[in-house]
């Protein structure tokens, strides 16, 4: 298993981390992030305002999150074209906790394939709809409503060739995108605990752009609403 691990040429603040990641995951390169911003003005990417993809998303994407979008999907292609079975996907606010980690990785040795889809989320939010394995302290399961952010996630091959092909037009972040299992047809499994810990606060914050303050009440109304249309389509053993 090869690791790719996005990260923006320059950040000093990450690079430290990048060096450790380089040295601790398997295999691993570093990728280089997609500038969202640039990308939308020079007119590089076709997007829509939340309408593509049932349910309507109901904000606009940032340039930070076409970005993000975009780099994920930089990785998707060179796992589509490479050799190996599935590849790794890291971002570079990554940390593992190297007891349960071993674990994790001979979870994913063992049931990791070209079709599959792998979530290593940093926060437990995810319930499972069926447990398929577990090593250690690890468990490999379905959950039955697909969690946010995308710290880290193993890709199979084919999976990555799905996925790809489902991301033509972007309307709504990559995690957001991801929990839509009726549109892209790719089942997605997460590993539970799995030692994954997100470092943004101490590598200096986010790269995407923050939300406008104003109107707050109204967005987190129609997060809230979004968020129950997505709750009504589990996915299913």
């Amino acid at each position: 298993m090869r690791s790719y691990i996005i990260h923006m040429a320059g950040d000093q603040k990450r690079a430290p981390n990048v060096a450790r990641l380089l040295a601790d995951l398997p295999h691993a390169q570093v990728v280089e992030a997609v500038d969202g911003r640039a990308v939308m003005a020079a007119g590089d990417v076709a997007i829509r305002t939340g309408d593509f993809h049932a349910p309507h998303y109901p904000f606009p994407l940032s340039g930070g999150e076409v970005g993000c979008f975009l780099s994920h999907r930089k990785c998707w292609q060179l796992i589509a074209n490479g050799i190996d079975d599935y590849g790794l996907i890291v971002e570079d606010d990554m940390a593992t906790d190297p007891g349960i980690w071993r674990d994790v990785l001979a979870l994913i040795d063992s049931h990791a394939g070209p079709d599959s889809m792998i979530r290593l989320p940093a926060k437990q939010r995810e319930t499972a709809s069926t447990v398929i394995a577990a090593h250690g302290a690890a468990q490999l399961f379905l959950p039955r409503r697909i969690g946010l952010q995308t710290v880290a996630q193993v890709v199979g091959k084919t999976a990555a060739a799905r996925l790809l092909a489902a991301t033509k037009v972007l309307d709504r972040p990559v995690d957001t995108f991801l929990q839509m299992h009726w549109v892209h047809d790719q089942t997605i499994h997460t590993v539970l605990p799995n030692g994954v810990s997100e470092e943004t606060a101490a590598l200096g914050g986010s790269t995407i752009q923050s939300r406008p303050v104003g109107g707050k009440l109204a967005r987190e109304l129609k997060r809230i609403l979004y968020r129950a249309q997505v709750a009504l389509r589990p996915q299913r053993s």
